[in-house]
């Protein structure tokens, strides 16, 4: 069921998902950090697959491996930071806004 304002009964309500897009943020800057640490680890697994190929290969393969160990941990942390916000969202902050009146309002009626 859509919720509708409290003050003005309206049904045009906007969800604002303040929290889901910082957490978001935040998970994705942490996780990409992170995966930085296991860049090398990832940089040498991929220069050991690559190396079939010979010393290109091997250069292609560290650097493929590097870039999926940050991609992997930004994902990863921004999934995670995501759904700490929603939490958030849903139980801190006002996480709708009426369009017709501009109050805000969390998921429970004040």
């Amino acid at each position: 069921m859509a919720p509708s304002c409290p003050v003005c009964r309206s049904v045009r309500i906007e969800t604002r998902q303040y929290g889901k897009k910082v957490g978001g943020t935040i998970g994705a800057v942490a996780g990409a950090t992170s995966g930085a640490a296991l860049v090398l680890s990832g940089a040498e697994v991929g220069a050991i697959a690559g190396a079939v190929a010979g010393p290109v290969g091997s250069a292609f393969g560290a650097i493929t491996g590097s870039v999926l160990a940050m991609l992997i941990g930004g994902a990863t942390g921004c999934a995670a930071g995501a759904a700490f916000g929603e939490v958030i969202d849903d139980n801190v902050l006002d996480k709708y806004r009426c369009a017709d009146c501009g109050y805000t309002f969390g998921s429970r009626p004040s």
